[in-house]
């Protein structure tokens, strides 16, 4: 048996940064494989018993089960000495990022491409009003990016890994990277990094497409 499981689908971003942490940290890992798109997540009997909040992912070591991406990334930094804080200052920058990944990067992004990519809306109030923040996001995130190779300086730490999450989704994502030069280039490092591997290769995929 494995050391780590990760519940999870293959679409979810959220659950792809956990993989990815997993798979760049050379853990003994094994997905299971959360059937979101006909409604595993809403089930009393899942919420009752995997996760009270109704999400992926969750992370199962040795007794323990967690949830939340970030506190999924702090622990397996942690556990794995890997991505993590070399220092105070390094810690409180990490989070601040990860903060502003989980209340304005993803959490328009991912919307946004729930509604055009999977729920297939089209555009509508609810997309005209996330789209502006998803991509004022990204340029907050591209000047950032201008003066340093990670986010927090010289290498990668689990800062990169959560904002990274919904940005190796190809075609699904519903807003342009390409005029954002500096995350271009970054995801093109992160790409680099020994063991990265691409949402779909890491994870069960479900039944949304």
């Amino acid at each position: 048996m494995a050391e780590y499981t990760l519940h999870c689908f293959g679409e979810s971003g959220n659950a792809y940064k956990a993989a990815l942490m997993l798979e760049l940290s050379r853990s003994d890992w094994a997905p299971i494989w959360v059937d979101y798109f006909n409604g595993e997540t809403r089930r009393a009997e899942f919420r009752a018993g995997a996760n009270e909040m109704g999400e992926v992912p969750i992370l199962g070591h040795k007794g323990l089960k967690l949830t939340q991406s970030g506190v999924i990334l702090d622990y397996l930094a942690e556990q794995t000495r890997k991505f993590g804080a070399k220092s105070e200052d390094e810690r409180r920058e990490i989070w601040r990022w990860i903060l502003f990944d989980n209340h304005k990067f993803t959490s328009y992004l991912a919307t946004l491409r729930f509604h055009i990519s999977f729920a297939k809306t089209g555009e509508t109030p609810v997309t005209e009003f996330l789209r502006p923040r998803a991509v004022s996001a990204l340029k907050i995130l591209d000047q950032h990016l201008a003066n340093q190779p990670f986010i927090v300086g010289k290498r990668a730490t689990i800062a990169d890994l959560s904002l990274c999450g919904y940005l190796f989704y190809g075609e699904e994502l519903p807003v342009p990277l390409e005029e954002n030069i500096n995350v271009m280039k970054w995801l093109d490092r992160i790409r680099a990094l020994p063991g990265w591997k691409p949402p779909y290769e890491l994870m069960p995929r479900g039944t949304a497409v």
